[in-house]
């Protein structure tokens, strides 16, 4: 499956392409012309799922960012204490909510444990519990420090919190929606492939463009050693798809112009197929570039999964030596 933001870059192009037979001729339609063929109920349920994976989680995180500002602001009235009371009770919700993270791992890993729930409900789960947990701990401490110990496992939580929100923005380059399914990057250089083919099925092309267009592929999809040289490369990658698709579009209007002559063709003929032509040319380097970035972000995701474990133990350790010391002494 490909991504959705390539998807919206050529399913007009394919659209059109289907209707006319000719894949040269086709001109990028409107987007409203191909959504026209669904059916009003399967539309409506796609319009209110697309708008529910943006506002739903735009809601939840205003709401906590303002119920910190609120908390922050009133922390000196005194209402609440971590030793008794409201206070006491927070700690302990919070540190249950920490403690349920624990179930998303292991439900996915162990089908014996299918009576808990779906690994997508608990992959929900753990998303909410990883941002409401340490914001319960927060008005626990009424946002001030403590004991040593106190201060070592609210760090903590900080740091896997500030983890969390790295993998949750990691996640969402590589799947499909906030909840969906991994992005196939060889699917996507598949029908980079294929769109290159279409441009010269219908455009006799000169043999160096389509040498640019695999050198650009090869070139892009080289893995760089070490995370500052992919980021730099991911900055350079951006440059070079612009100078490229000028450098491109400049052959194919040559390239045109010259067939045009030989073969006789309109002006209104030599527009469309140029027309065409930079559609293919800027879809299958926008492709290629997509490609890049899921594997880019593949890298990073499975490198923060590394780091994130290591801190997930030690905040549940530095928990537990803190639940300990406030009982014992």
């Amino acid at each position: 499956m490909a991504s959705p933001a390539y998807s919206e870059l050529h399913a007009d192009f394919r659209a059109a392409r289907r209707q006319s037979g000719d894949p040269i001729r086709a001109r990028r339609t409107a987007p409203g012309k191909e959504r026209q063929h669904r059916p009003d109920g399967s539309l409506f349920a796609h319009y209110i799922t697309s708008l529910s994976a943006r506002v739903i989680p735009t809601v939840f995180g205003i709401s906590l960012i303002t119920f910190i500002v609120v908390g922050w602001l009133n922390h000196d009235e005194g209402n609440l204490t971590p030793k008794s009371g409201l206070g006491y009770w927070l700690g302990i919700a919070g540190s249950g909510a920490m403690l349920l993270l624990l179930i998303y791992p292991f439900r996915k890993r162990l089908t014996s444990l299918r009576a808990l729930g779906s690994v997508s409900f608990w992959f929900r789960a753990h998303m909410v519990l990883g941002l409401v947990g340490p914001v319960l701990i927060l008005f626990h401490s009424n946002f001030e420090l403590g004991p040593l110990n106190s201060n070592v496992a609210l760090l903590a939580m900080l740091i896997v919190a500030t983890s969390g929100l790295v993998g949750r923005y990691l996640y969402t380059k590589i799947h499909l929606g906030l909840y969906g399914h991994k992005a196939a990057v060889q699917q996507i250089l598949k029908d980079a492939d294929t769109l290159r083919n279409l441009l010269c099925d219908g455009l006799p092309v000169s043999d160096h463009i389509i040498a640019e267009l695999n050198s650009f592929a090869r070139v892009a999809m080289t893995p760089h050693n070490g995370v500052v040289a992919n980021f730099w490369w991911m900055s350079v990658l951006s440059v070079r798809t612009r100078v490229a698709r000028k450098h491109l579009l400049v052959e194919a209007r040559k390239l045109v112009r010259n067939e045009g002559k030989r073969l006789g063709w309109s002006r209104r003929m030599r527009r469309d197929r140029l027309a065409a032509a930079t559609d293919l040319i800027a879809l299958h380097l926008a492709a290629v570039k997509k490609a890049a970035a899921f594997a880019f972000y593949e890298r990073l995701f499975a490198l923060w999964h590394v780091l994130h474990l290591p801190l997930f133990i030690l905040l549940i350790l530095t928990a537990v030596a803190h639940v300990v010391a406030v009982h014992l002494y």
